[in-house]
């Protein structure tokens, strides 16, 4: 072992503190800035709809580590202070295992369960190879590496225990405001957990502390304080790597003072049980000054004796975020409401608050000199309180259970449509719809029959579906490796769940003034002429929404309920009557056949399903709703049989999209909007808020031909900046048509209303223009070539010359911009009239 210039634990000269204080503070704010700036970054392609940046994050960890090897090394070689030394190697290690741990952020989101497994193969590798390191490499003290762990007659360590309730401590807010996630993903988190604190425990084990606490006689305040301080910045660059993007926000808050924490327990494990004092390093030996009751206790070596304690503080703070948040939902598109990112920042402001206290606690009450050390019953009985609360906290005030993602399995075969027929009008469209039905389910029973039973005997909760011929299956990873390997299984797709909340999201309310009369948006597209002129309201008429919900009692909606038993359906929240939290689906039901001259067609009536939840869905969710607008069937009712063709509204109105993140692949819900054209239902579906990106018509359903695709006009006539553009990755020009979509006012929960954005705001006018035409003309009930060809053919053409929009034209042209024009509806309804 080579011989160090200096004495172990000296710091050094004054310039050589000032360059370990600026190349601390260098590093943590490059390594916050990297990780909040990544996080940003993903969250703006998210909410932009365009392709997830793959090399993102081994970018973004591959500069931190050379920005931070730029300070860290300087410090690692060139002073003669052992401490500093170690500073700058162990910054320089820590910046390492950020890189590393970063890399496996190219695994996407949604397979989360890969991620964690991974993250604890590589945590444990690193622990390993950094185990096998000599001692000098990490300029590592040679008296550390002496004695022999103590044995307390198999008993926890008192270091151990006391670490062990801070740890817990540390949990308490993740398990009180957070929810696991499936079993699977909980013990790979556990695992993942485990092993990054072992490996914080070895980087900072009792070789590391020796550096900082050599004086004769020891300075504990020295030992805390610059120690923990050093500590501190460690854990900050290993809580960075640690979790998908998103999750590993937290704990750049709540990790780093665990540093502080960490070296008073590594004080008291030098400390005889119940003694004061402290063992000199390197001899087991009291200093003579210090008075002392009972055994002296041998100073731990660098094994696992000496790395207990670290690594149950670390691990128990790392399984909090990693465990209790899914990363997916630490989301800007959740932000604004009392949902998860609210929950966590509330999490994470009380996990700082606890690590503060315990880092006082812990320095002032175990760190002084005339300290005494806890006895190891009242240590013990500190953590075993500390687990009786969380179990307690989880188990009442928390979410208890598991609420993991499930599986939706597509089916090889899909029921054969060709050939349904049926006259012409309403009679001609239900006996459509009745011929489709049957089809679906005889295929789905046929196909499904082998795998139900399968899934029934290994007991697996599951849900059929026919519309897609596809099952929804609970289960992790093997048990879609299983499902993939079957033969009659085209393949498998995560079906996202959102994890419940401690308290319910704020219900969304509009605090926009009802208007006076018809909104510039409904005049704009003639819908005011339809009803005063030709006197037409969309009577006869009935229009799905598809949505977050709707509030059945607003006075502008209530009277146009069809009601029935079957015209309503929650398969999110099993609610009995029309209800709705978010807002999102009354105002857009509001803007198709919303009364006092919000909705174009005030005189249809409407049913509702839920397939948002907190405004994110799955493929089943959707699948859900769409499925019931086929075939309506009465509450608790069984889609298979108890399904009514006769009773599906003619139109739908969807102002939603399945993208990757939620779990459909492009063709995922195709089946269902084959199946609904076929059945002579009219889907209308909004083009997306992805623009002004070309191809951003991306999410189904609003890619697929035989639905009928809106984009958004501002309220002169310009295509807004949002509204996305075609064409579609199979060449299809999209969008259909343009409607009014920037500053619309609709009906919102509890009365009130409000002004919002979006082609979610564009797609249920369209709809509106629709059931006029349908209540002015029933016999194109259900002919929707003809409906098409009307709408397209009577379409107010859009211009796209404004030069700071010029650029939509790259699109291949202006139809992948436009379509076909803004709806009229007064000359759609005129030419419906024939």
């Amino acid at each position: 072992m080579r011989a160090e210039p200096t004495t172990p634990g000296s710091t050094g000269s004054p310039w050589a503190i000032v360059a370990a204080v600026l190349a601390g503070c260098w590093t943590v704010a490059v390594t916050v800035l990297a990780q909040t700036g990544g996080w940003a970054v993903d969250q703006v392609v998210l909410i932009g709809g365009l392709d997830r940046l793959v090399p993102l994050w081994p970018v973004v960890c591959l500069l931190t580590v050379l920005l931070i090897a730029a300070a860290a090394l300087p410090l690692a070689l060139v002073p003669r202070s052992a401490a500093v030394r170690v500073t700058g190697r162990v910054w320089f290690a820590g910046a390492l295992v950020l890189g590393l741990f970063g890399l496996l952020r190219t695994i996407p989101p949604v397979h989360h369960e890969a991620y964690l497994g991974a993250l604890a193969l590589v945590a444990t590798l690193l622990t390993v190879v950094t185990s096998r390191l000599p001692s000098h490499v990490l300029g590592l003290s040679r008296h550390a590496e002496t004695g022999r762990p103590a044995r307390l007659g198999g008993q926890p360590s008192v270091p151990a225990a006391l670490a062990a309730a801070a740890g817990l401590a540390l949990l308490l807010p993740w398990v009180w405001w957070g929810a696991l996630g499936g079993l699977v993903e909980t013990i790979l988190a556990g695992l993942a957990a485990a092993a990054v604190g072992v490996l914080a425990a070895t980087l900072l084990d009792v070789r590391f502390w020796g550096r900082f606490e050599a004086d004769e006689p020891p300075r504990p305040a020295r030992l805390v304080l610059l120690g923990g301080l050093v500590a501190g910045v460690v854990l900050l660059l290993i809580g960075a790597g640690t979790g998908h993007s998103g999750a590993q926000l937290p704990l750049l808050v709540t990790l780093p003072p665990a540093g502080f924490a960490m070296a008073a327990l590594h004080l008291i494990s030098r400390r005889p049980a119940g003694g004061r004092g402290v063992t000199h390093p390197g001899t087991g030996q009291v200093p003579p000054d210090q008075p002392t009751t009972g055994a002296v206790v041998a100073h731990h070596p660098a094994g696992n004796g000496g790395r207990t304690p670290a690594a149950w503080l670390v691990g128990l703070g790392v399984f909090g975020p990693l465990a209790f948040t899914d990363p997916e939902e630490v989301s800007l598109l959740l932000v604004g409401n009392r949902d998860v990112p609210f929950w966590v920042a509330a999490a994470t402001g009380l996990g700082l608050t606890v690590g503060l206290v315990l880092a006082v606690g812990y320095g002032l009450l175990l760190a002084r000199r005339s300290a005494r050390t806890p006895s190891r019953a009242l240590a013990v009985a500190s953590a075993l309180t500390l687990l009786v609360t969380v179990s307690l906290v989880g188990a009442t005030a928390g979410q208890p259970g598991l609420h993991g993602e499930r599986l939706f399995v597509l089916l090889r075969e899909q029921a054969d449509l060709s050939g349904v027929s049926g006259g012409s009008g309403r009679a001609g469209r239900d006996a459509r719809a009745e011929e489709v039905y049957r089809r679906l389910v005889d295929t789905a029973e046929r196909t499904q029959a082998d795998l139900r039973r399968d899934l029934r005997r290994v007991r697996l909760p599951h849900t059929p579906y026919y519309l897609v011929n596809a099952i929804e299956v609970a289960g992790g990873p093997a048990v879609r490796a299983w499902l993939s390997s079957r033969p009659e299984v085209a393949r498998v797709l995560i079906s996202q769940r959102l994890r419940p909340l401690p308290a319910p999201a704020d219900s969304a309310t509009g605090s926009a003034s009802p208007p006076s009369g018809p909104p510039w948006n409904i005049t704009m597209i003639g819908a005011d002429r339809v009803w005063s002129e030709l006197g037409v309201t969309g009577d006869g008429v009935t229009v799905g929404s598809s949505d977050s919900g709707v509030d059945g009692r607003h006075p502008t909606l209530a009277e146009g309920f069809r009601g029935g038993g079957d015209s309503w359906f929650d398969p999110w929240n099993g609610s009995g009557t029309p209800t709705d939290r978010s807002g999102h689906g009354t105002h857009t039901i509001g803007s198709a056949v919303g009364r006092d001259g919000i909705g174009v067609a005030p005189g249809a009536r409407w049913v509702g399903c839920v397939n948002l939840d907190r405004n994110l869905g799955n493929p089943a969710a959707y699948l859900d709703c769409l499925q019931f607008m086929l075939a309506p069937f009465p509450l608790g009712g069984d889609p298979f049989r108890q399904g009514r063709p006769a009773r599906a509204p003619e139109i739908l109105t969807n102002s939603w999209g399945c993208p990757p993140i939620e779990g459909c692949d492009p063709a995922a819900l195709r089946p269902a909007a084959q199946a609904l054209e076929a059945a002579g239902i009219l889907v209308v579906a909004a083009a997306g808020n992805t623009g002004p990106f070309c191809g951003s018509v991306q999410d189904p359903p609003a890619p697929y031909a035989d639905v009928l695709t809106v984009g958004a006009v501002d309220d002169r006539r310009r295509v807004t900046d949002f509204s996305s553009r075609g064409p579609t990755v199979a060449g299809v020009t999209k969008p259909d048509l343009m409607a009014p979509g920037a500053g619309i006012i609709s009906a919102m929960p509890g009365g009130g209303y409000a002004v919002l954005d979006g082609t979610s705001m564009a797609t249920p006018q369209v709809a509106g223009v629709v059931a006029l035409m349908w209540s002015a003309n029933p016999e194109l009930v259900g002919d929707l070539d003809r409906t098409r060809r009307i709408l397209r053919e009577t379409a107010d053409p859009i211009g796209t010359s404004d030069p700071a929009r010029a650029r939509t034209d790259d699109c291949g042209g202006p139809a992948n911009v436009v379509g076909a024009g803004l709806v009229d509806a007064y000359a759609a309804v005129s030419a419906a009239r024939g």
